[in-house]
């Protein structure tokens, strides 16, 4: 006896015109093996991945680096702050001086 028979040409259409359009957004399908009890987390962690917003880098990145083993560079803080806008902005903050208040011992 054959394996299962795939739908009509209809079908067969529908899905190659479906796979065609997540290709042209660079999107791909995959198939895993995992718990069943884990088959939530894997769709929201692919469905999160599929948005590629900047959520979508923080989970990639904590995932690389989980997997990798390797623990956190340094200099992340750094980082951020050179990119802030206000960098050459030759900013002046004063604050000012206030004497306390007056404490018995």
């Amino acid at each position: 006896m054959r394996g299962p028979v795939m739908g009509s040409k209809s079908q067969k259409r529908a899905i190659k015109s479906y796979r065609s359009r997540l290709r042209t957004r660079g999107m791909a399908r995959f198939e895993v093996l995992g718990l069943d009890g884990d088959r939530d987390l894997i769709r929201s962690v692919a469905r999160r991945l599929a948005e590629d917003g900047p959520e979508a880098s923080r989970l990639r990145a904590a995932v690389s680096q989980t997997m990798s083993g390797e623990p956190p560079r340094k200099g992340g803080i750094l980082r951020a702050l050179r990119r802030s806008p206000l960098v050459g902005a030759e900013l002046a903050p004063v604050r000012q001086f206030e004497p306390g208040r007056k404490i018995e011992l």
